[in-house]
């Protein structure tokens, strides 16, 4: 069985900064993506960022391009993501992903895993 840690959300003014990271405990598994997902309120789930771990290839969704980056650690299965420039519509609840799917422009093809969320807050 695979775990999902997630930490580092809360609340921050626009404009503001976050770091959140995830690592992903398990015996004898080794994901070839790790990512995040949002869901804002009212809206559907949607992928904000994924790394293919072999070769670091990255993907951002548009609405995070250029103020977000994801990155892997020096420890096996964590994932981290520097969020700046932080704008109200950034608001809703991040997941952490991990998955064994190939990669494709989009991310990876399957997630296996899902952490629990971790609550992002911008206010204006």
């Amino acid at each position: 069985q695979v775990q999902m840690v997630e930490s580092g959300g809360g609340s921050v003014q626009a404009g503001g900064s976050l770091r959140l990271s995830c690592a992903a405990s398990g015996s004898g598994w080794s994901p070839n993506c790790l990512g995040w997902f949002r869901q804002a309120p009212g809206k559907e789930r949607e992928a904000v960022a994924a790394i293919y771990t072999s070769d670091n290839t990255t993907y951002y969704s548009d609405s995070v391009k250029g103020r977000f980056t994801i990155s892997k650690g020096g420890a096996k299965n964590t994932v981290y993501r520097q969020m700046n420039s932080l704008k109200p519509e950034d608001t809703g609840v991040y997941y952490c992903v991990a998955g064994d799917g190939s990669w494709r422009p989009y991310g990876c093809a399957r997630y296996n895993y899902w952490g629990q969320g971790t609550q992002v807050t911008v206010s204006s």
